[in-house]
């Protein structure tokens, strides 16, 4: 992979802040054109972008379908569609003081920003931030993964050949290329990566006050209640943990079980491998299975793996020439177990026995909020046990994974896990300044005529009249705790149960009215 020379990146960003500068984006037209040239350049080179995935993480055709190049050529598609919709400006709730002043919220760009996209999902960590920046009407610095030099590389040959060299540039490199972007002023900062490293990135910004979003990740738990659908958690937490090698930010890290259940969800997992990995497809296979992405990222899990006291239920198998780790699963884990000291980032999968779903809850909220919290249950008031009782970027029942690429839906954490949300409209968001804006007429100084000097009693008391809100009654004492407030509403499908039964008593009243069997 070829690095942008240090000396060019100030070059690339004053010409991206002339692109800015130039107003091209001012037309959505326009916006829409690069955005959809966004997706071709996916779409026509899918074959390559498969096989720099293979090359960068060995990742399977299907994965690399599935998880990337499929939602990469939707998101640009999404925001392509949704330009005016999105950039509309907004009238904010009627109020009867300030309507005659025409208030409004425009949507305008922030300006230049900078997209630092990881090596896990190099394609569409990338793609979708892009195509939010681009409707959003920014100019756009790309810093792709420097672990993913295939992937990088094709990125570079191609952002040239299919966009607006004015609004959108790739700076490849490590880190001195890295701190030479962040020592520049941005207008706002999408990051993607680990905690550590997103600290250097917010504290660089801080330099500059430029807004920031983090996406991180940590330790995302899975709550097992023994009434759940077996066979499909099973296959759904297997399959989230062994795609892309486990190295996804929001990948299961550890299953949290009432320990009378853990053997019987340790053999679910197991019949699942056996399912999954048969014979003719075994994942030690090259193009069955991701890789580990760099020989310190296998060292690092491998070590964790070697260190555990838990029970092995299956797997284990490593290469370190391939950065090669067979999906793993280890029971009997304990809180202290070297699986527990952080993020796995990897195919290990430790499951920590406890008494019952109050400890998972206690277990969860005595650590850092993760990035997305599981829990697996046919029991409504179990889920929503552990989803009052808790917080985490996303609260997901019975599935894995695949969230952050479900429209309408933030992807975000909270504290250590990241700040701030993006994919899909919440992109858009980011990118986005909300301006607010009003156009008094001269006549609105009849109404509001006692804001100015000189003030007497009677202009306070005109201000008091008109502005000073009535609010409800003044409680009496304070609700109970833990008792809802406001009216109970009826569930939709108590509605519809009883529309059924009503037609169904008017259908045999009128069969007995008009004597027919």
């Amino acid at each position: 992979m070829e690095f942008t020379p240090l000396d060019q990146i100030d070059k690339v960003h004053l010409e991206l802040r002339s692109g800015f500068n130039s107003g091209k984006l001012k037309s959505l037209a326009y916006r829409k054109y690069q955005i959809l040239q966004l997706g071709y350049l996916v779409q026509d080179n899918a074959e390559r972008f498969n096989d720099a995935l293979a090359s960068d993480l060995g990742r399977p055709t299907l994965e690399n379908n599935f998880l990337e190049i499929g939602p990469s050529i939707g998101d640009t598609k999404q925001a392509y569609q949704n330009v005016e919709k999105w950039t509309k400006p907004e009238k904010p709730a009627f109020s009867l003081n300030f309507t005659a002043m025409r208030p409004v919220v425009r949507k305008e760009p922030k300006g230049v920003v900078l997209i630092i996209s990881p090596f896990n999902y190099p394609l569409w960590l990338t793609i979708g931030p892009v195509a939010g920046a681009l409707a959003a009407g920014n100019a756009v610095a790309i810093k792709p993964s420097e672990n993913t030099p295939a992937v990088s590389s094709l990125l570079a040959e191609l952002v040239p050949k299919y966009l607006d060299q004015d609004l959108v540039r790739v700076v490849n490199g490590s880190i001195p290329e890295t701190t030479k972007l962040l020592e520049l002023q941005w207008d706002h900062i999408l990051y993607t990566g680990s905690g550590r490293v997103g600290k250097i990135v917010a504290a660089a910004a801080a330099k500059h006050l430029t807004p920031v979003t983090l996406e991180l990740g940590g330790k995302s738990p899975v709550v097992i209640d023994p009434n759940c659908d077996l066979e499909t958690a099973a296959r759904r937490i297997l399959w989230g943990k062994v795609a892309n090698a486990g190295q996804t930010c929001v990948a299961p890290d550890y299953i949290l079980v009432p320990k009378d259940f853990q053997d019987t969800f340790a053999d679910a997992l197991k019949n699942t491998y056996d399912k999954f990995y048969p014979e003719s497809a075994k994942p030690s296979v090259s193009g069955a299975y991701a890789r580990l992405i760099t020989p310190q990222a296998f060292t690092r899990v491998n070590a964790l793996l070697k260190g555990t006291k838990g029970t092995v239920v299956f797997g284990g198998e490593t290469d370190e020439a391939t950065k090669y780790i067979q999906p793993t699963v280890v029971k009997d884990v304990q809180p202290d177990d070297t699986l527990m000291s952080e993020e796995i980032f990897g195919p290990i999968l430790p499951i920590v026995p406890v008494k019952d779903i109050d400890e998972a809850i206690a277990f969860i909220n005595a650590r850092d909020h993760p990035l997305a919290l599981y829990v697996f249950s046919s029991d409504n008031a179990v889920k929503a046990k552990v989803f009052d009782n808790t917080q985490s970027g996303a609260a997901i029942a019975n599935e894995v994974l695949i969230h952050p690429g479900v429209d309408g839906l933030p992807f975000g954490g909270i504290g250590p896990s990241g700040s701030g949300y993006h994919t899909g409209k919440y992109t858009f968001d980011i990118f986005t300044h909300l301006r607010a804006s009003m156009d008094s007429p001269s006549w609105v100084d009849k109404i509001l005529a006692a804001r100015y000097p000189p003030y007497t009693t009677k202009k306070v008391n005109a201000v008091r009249k008109l502005l000073f809100a009535r609010l409800p009654a003044r409680p009496s004492a304070p609700p109970p705790i833990g008792v809802a407030s406001g009216k109970k509403r009826w569930g939709r499908w108590f509605l519809v149960a009883t529309a059924i039964a009503l037609a169904s008593f008017l259908t045999k009243r009128s069969k007995a009215l008009t004597g027919s069997s």
